[in-house]
């Protein structure tokens, strides 16, 4: 692998085509592929990705959205198996000339709702090229057009550290400080040639605020061997909820399912509350068919709320996951990513992802970012209680479209994490 040069992603039906036309970048969405079609698909991975990630003790807290989104920049450029891989384990369509453009409408979607001031929420791309290195115009046009991804040129050469530094600013800049040093120390080098990035930044108050006099410190187990004191808010009203019965390996588990939206009813946190003691039995039954079938039979009622007040941060590095979940020849000596320069001369060396959250009174402020890194080949019944006191699963997404933009769970909230 010493002639191998390294690329790198921050945040990141069978196809078999050898030949590619050369202006996929021009190509426009076509009638036939939707925005659903890829917010369906994204959701699907977001689950699949869940489901390898739960194993981690503690916290967890992921924007599959901004992972989605870092890959997709990098799909342009497969070709061939890598290609078809990486298709298959991200769930994104196999024609590319309908895929990216299509991708582009929901980006556009979720950015102009961010504007409209019922709260914050921006995507932001870029691509950070060698410059020197020659990258195809068609690569570069299909991700300035659909992802609207800025292109710097820099040294990872002789500037290895400077351009690290640039990088890591960008993403605190787009995360409102939220997301710092995401790319440590090491991860460049003089053979990274295309570091490729997405940041994602939601703030929101809810529509129906908490009262910070009602926050109290109450017990939160843990586990059964655990408790600890966490600040518990509390407020009663209007609000979807359900019950569900998780059924896995014949043990019927209830679930408490609660929205909670934010302001504008464009963005909402999804609560799942298993029985105490089930976290890890609802998480092996959670899939998008089961929020799907969870969140459509919910009804608007008075409920009693009390949510723990949580602040945490994530990271991780997911290339061996994501090589382990089907697409392992992106990141080896068969990688053919010759559409990003024309040959077979890069590779994917590291996929970073960093996630930032905070849930008080006020509403919800949660950020991420997502790398790859590219080298050189080498009755009427009581008012129901919703006590999170306990482990519990959330989601945040995007209401219009069903985006999952954000998701991860709870175990103790007293613990902030990295």
């Amino acid at each position: 692998m010493k002639n191998t040069r390294y690329l790198i992603l921050i945040a990141l039906p069978l196809l078999n085509i050898s030949v590619w036309a050369e202006d996929i970048d021009q190509a426009v969405p076509s009638a036939r592929m939707s925005v659903s079609s890829i917010v369906n698909g994204n959701t699907s991975f977001a689950f699949d990705l869940y489901a390898r990630l739960k194993a981690r003790e503690g916290n967890l807290f992921v924007s599959p959205y901004s992972i989605s989104t870092a890959l997709a920049m990098t799909y342009a450029g497969a070709r061939n198996d890598t290609a078809t891989q990486m298709a298959q384990t991200l769930h994104f369509a196999s024609n590319q000339r309908e895929f990216h453009p299509t991708y582009r409408r929901l980006i556009d979607q979720l950015n102009e709702q961010g504007q409209k001031g019922d709260y914050q929420l921006t995507v932001a791309n870029a691509l950070w090229a060698q410059k020197d290195y020659t990258f195809l115009e068609s690569f570069i046009n299909l991700n300035q057009r659909n992802y609207k991804a800025e292109l710097e040129n820099v040294d990872f050469v002789k500037e290895t550290e400077p351009t690290r530094v640039k990088i890591n600013q960008w993403v605190e800049d787009k995360t409102q400080s939220k997301i710092k040093d995401l790319i440590p120390p090491g991860i460049l080098d003089s053979m990274t040639r295309l570091v490729l990035t997405n940041a994602i930044y939601f703030k929101g108050d809810w529509a129906g605020r908490f009262d910070g006099q009602q926050t109290r410190a109450e017990p939160f187990y843990v586990s059964q061997e655990k408790t600890v004191q966490a600040p518990l808010m509390y407020r009663k009203g209007q609000y979807p909820y359900g019950e569900h019965v998780s059924l896995r390996n014949d043990r019927r588990v209830k679930v408490q399912v609660l929205v909670l939206p934010y302001k504008g009813n464009d963005v909402s946190m999804v609560v799942l509350l298993p029985e105490k003691g089930y976290l890890r039995h609802v998480e092996e039954d959670l899939s998008t068919e089961t929020l799907a079938v969870w969140t459509s039979q919910l009804r608007s009622q008075d409920v009693e709320v009390f949510l723990p007040k949580f602040r945490m941060s994530c990271q991780f590095s997911l290339d061996r996951t994501l090589a382990a979940m089907g697409m392992p020849d992106a990141f080896g000596d068969a990688a053919d990513f010759s559409g990003m320069t024309g040959a077979k001369d890069l590779l994917i060396s590291d996929v970073l992802h960093k996630a930032f959250v905070e849930v008080n009174e006020e509403g919800t402020e949660a950020a991420a970012a997502t790398g790859v890194v590219m080298r050189l080949r080498s009755m009427p019944a009581p008012t129901p209680v919703f006590r999170a006191d306990r482990p519990f699963v959330f989601v945040i997404r995007d209401n219009a479209t069903g985006s999952i933009l954000f998701m991860g769970r709870v175990a103790d909230p007293t613990d902030s994490g990295s």
